[in-house]
Order: C-alpha cells, then sequence, then structure tokens
C-alpha cells in the first residue's frame, strides 16, 4: 500500500469490495457551510491557496502549531506567502486529516499527485492556477465533477436566501437547499441578538413588539425557508438544557433583553429552553429534520477572539456535559413526532448520545463531528454506534465543510472507513457479505435521503 493509491484505509479484500459498490454513489450533505454566494456567482478562483486554504480552520490551526504568523495564514500577506507557508509544515501536519484531504483534493480535483512540500510548492501552485485557468474548475463544475446530488447551506433566519433564489433560476442538475441554523435565535446572552430581532423583522416583515409578536417573525422565517426546499434546523449549544417554560416567563426574559437589562444565567437559561422547544415545534409540524450540535466551548483563546472574531480556530470540547438530563423534556415532548439528529463533539459523550437514540426511534446518531472527522474517529464511532443502536438508523455522513473540493474528500474518506468497519466485520463472520454491502450502500446514500426526505 503505499500514499493513497487504490487500498487507501481499506485492510481487506472484503473491505476493497465493499468500497467499490459505494466509491460512486451520489454524495448527499445535509450539513455543510457551503458559500452559496461563491456558487452563485461561480467565479474562477484564482489559486490553490483561494481553493485550499483562505476559508479552512483546520488549516490555519496546523499552521498556527507549527509556528507559522499569522499574517501568512489569515493576515496580509499574499495568497503566494500562504501557499508557500503551508506547503513548507505540510509534512509536519502528517497524521491530521487535514493532510489527508488536502492530498485528496489535489488529485481527485487537480490530478497531481505529487506529495506537498517546500520543494514541490512552486511546482504545484503553477500546476493549479494552470488548470484554474484554463480548465472549468469553477465552483458550479466542481459540484457536479464530485457528483453531488444534494448539499444543505447553513443560513440565518434572518437572512434574505437571495443566493438561494438566484440558484434556483439557473442551477437545476445540483440540489442545494438552506438550513434554518437557530443559534441567534435561541442565544438571547448572544452579541448579536438584540441586532438578529431587529433584523428577522426586517426580512419578515413582521414587527416585532414583544414575544408574540417574536415568535410569529420567526414562524414567518421558517415558512419563507421552507418554500425555499430547506429539509431541517440546525442549533449549536453549549449545554442542551430544556425543560418546560411557560410563555410568561420567555416574554418577561424576552422584554428585559430587548430592554437592554442584564440577563441572569436562569433567564438565559429559560428563554434558551422555552425557543428550542418551540423551534422544534415548528420543524414537527413541517416534518422537518431538528439538528443539535452539542458541546462545543467556542472562542475559548480571547487573542484569536479578538482579532479575529468567531470561526477562527479557537473552538474545544469538553466532557463537562450533560445530555441525558438535558434533553430529557425535549425529546419526550416530541417523541414519535419529530426526527432528532444529535452530533455530539467529545466522543466521551457517545455512550448517552448513542443509547439515547437506542432508547426513541425519531432519534439518529449524527456523523463524527469536527474533532472526530478523522479515519480513527469515524471508526470509532460508527463501531460503537452500531454495536448499541443501530448502524442503519445512522444518520450518514455530512461534510460540515466551508471549502468546496473538500466535500468529495471528506465523503470520501468517510465510505472508505465505513467499508474498512464493514469488511472486518465480514471477514470475522459477523455479517455475511451481502448484507454488509446492503448496509454500506445504505448508510452511504439512501439513508440520508429518507431522514431528511430529500
Amino acid at each position: 500500500m503505499s500514499f493513497l493509491d487504490e487500498e487507501y484505509l481499506l485492510g481487506t479484500d472484503a473491505a476493497r469490495e465493499l468500497y467499490d459498490a459505494i466509491a460512486d454513489l451520489p454524495i448527499v450533505d445535509p450539513h455543510s457551510h457551503l458559500d452559496v454566494a461563491e456558487l452563485a456567482d461561480n467565479e474562477r478562483w484564482s489559486d490553490v491557496w483561494a481553493v485550499e486554504g483562505a476559508t479552512d480552520h483546520y488549516v490555519w490551526a496546523a499552521m498556527r502549531k507549527r509556528g507559522v504568523p499569522e499574517a501568512r495564514i489569515t493576515g496580509d500577506a499574499s495568497n503566494r506567502e500562504k501557499w508557500d507557508a503551508l506547503a513548507r509544515v505540510m509534512p509536519e501536519i502528517a497524521g491530521n486529516p487535514t493532510y489527508e484531504w488536502i492530498h485528496l483534493d489535489l488529485r481527485r480535483r487537480f490530478g497531481i499527485d505529487t506529495p506537498v512540500s517546500a520543494e514541490t510548492a512552486d511546482e504545484i501552485w503553477t500546476e493549479t492556477r494552470r488548470r484554474l485557468r484554463e480548465g472549468d474548475t469553477r465552483p458550479r463544475a466542481m459540484l457536479r465533477e464530485m457528483d453531488v446530488e444534494t448539499v444543505c447551506s447553513t443560513d440565518d433566519p434572518a437572512g434574505s436566501l437571495a443566493d438561494h433564489r438566484r440558484l434556483a433560476d439557473d442551477l437545476d442538475d445540483v440540489d442545494v437547499r438552506p438550513t434554518w441554523r437557530a443559534d441567534r435565535a435561541v442565544h438571547v446572552d448572544g452579541p448579536e441578538w438584540d441586532e438578529f430581532v431587529d433584523a428577522l423583522a426586517a426580512s419578515t416583515g413582521v414587527e416585532i413588539r414583544d414575544f408574540a409578536d417574536y415568535r410569529a417573525a420567526l414562524t414567518a422565517s421558517h415558512d419563507r425557508f421552507a418554500e425555499h426546499g430547506c429539509r431541517a434546523s440546525d442549533t449549536s449549544l453549549r449545554e442542551p438544557v430544556t425543560k418546560p417554560v411557560s410563555d410568561e416567563r420567555a416574554a418577561e426574559v424576552f422584554a428585559a433583553a430587548r430592554r437592554g437589562e442584564s440577563l441572569t444565567d436562569a433567564q438565559v437559561e429559560d428563554f434558551r429552553a422555552h425557543v428550542l422547544s418551540f423551534v422544534a415545534g415548528l420543524d414537527a409540524d413541517r416534518d422537518w429534520v431538528t439538528q443539535l450540535h452539542v458541546g462545543p466551548v467556542r472562542n475559548y483563546r480571547d487573542r484569536l477572539y479578538e482579532e479575529l472574531g468567531p470561526a477562527a480556530g479557537g473552538t474545544v470540547t469538553t466532557g463537562d456535559v450533560e445530555y441525558a438530563e438535558n434533553l430529557r423534556h425535549l425529546l419526550n415532548s416530541y417523541d414519535g413526532d419529530a426526527e432528532f439528529v444529535l452530533y455530539c463533539v467529545d466522543p466521551t459523550h457517545y455512550p448517552s448520545v448513542t443509547t439515547i437514540a437506542r432508547a426513541f426511534p425519531n432519534v439518529s446518531v449524527g456523523p463524527a463531528w469536527w474533532y472526530n472527522d478523522s479515519p480513527f474517529g469515524i471508526d470509532h464511532q460508527l463501531d460503537y454506534a452500531g454495536s448499541v443502536d443501530l448502524l442503519a438508523n445512522h444518520a450518514g455522513m455530512v461534510s460540515d465543510s466551508r471549502k468546496l473540493p473538500s466535500f468529495g474528500s471528506r465523503f470520501e474518506l468517510f465510505r472508505r472507513t465505513l467499508a474498512d468497519l464493514l469488511g472486518r466485520y465480514v471477514e470475522r463472520g459477523r455479517m455475511p457479505m451481502d448484507v454488509a454491502r446492503d448496509l454500506a450502500e445504505h448508510v452511504a446514500y439512501d439513508r440520508p435521503k429518507e431522514l431528511y426526505g430529500f
């Protein structure tokens, strides 16, 4: 076996046979951070850094760890200088999936097999520039080349969806759908919450004077997203507290927040729990999936947050999250009435998340998320989820990516890891090959279509 060859991640004959059965299935991606404006504009990328590094905080974090100055990561250095800085440290990040994703991108999208290093930086820069200039490597063509059938972006409820409308008018061979990202609606203590309320009012045409108006505006936004093919909401929560909270209590907190009062932790928790349940109710009425991304401690590194803002690579995980008791009220309130997908960023919580999914037929375990999106992390999560719950009920793969070419690379890594896991099961006599093949095809393609109703 050599670097990223045909047998990459496939340790048995059974694994290779299973991968052959799923390798060319279309990509169904229910959760990404696709830049919809970039796709709608469909402009050519200028160079390999614009494709591989400009939006990827995994790349940024790896470069920082190897001592690259911030100016050559997110600062004023030229794209060529940033690419050279990445190439110089690239051999030093081997073992991290970022190393494999970038090389898979270069192989699959640009036909470049050369490992990235300081010595090969100029060669790769020149060849990718040529291909970006001469070939049809623009965003829409790349989606088609990767055989992306459906991809869901992440969108603010106050957003206009104008770029989605542009795509609906002139992109008919890739299904691009919005996702209703409820973070700013739920987190009343967020720095942008008051601004969000005003933006929501403007985008929906609902005058928001009180909490009843706020709920009406959220409903109007939800309806508008449904008209654009949305099939899911998504909320990121540090602690997934859910409990019964009256309309009156939520209205009191809303009014206090709009007056600019400092809220207590209890007020914030009550408002969040109430609105989260309200969102789940909207989803249930629409037959949407309620996605919950639980556990990240965001903006942990103060200096990074102050200089670059959120989503810059400073999020950490913690084992100090309670799933079972905190989610009990919400899941029992919508038992059988709504589909939930639970994503957990800390693998020490797999037992809680997986046994919750086992207890509720309408709860699915989401894919290995964030720091767990690696061959090791995916294998561990699928193996555990299948042993405690059912692999057939696993939610399948998502790219969770901001970088277009990595959609294909991340799905390839997932499918190879899935094939290797099931191949081991076959080789050890745990299931026959025909059952493993059907299961691989189901998890890789059929299950997300079934779950999200695409």
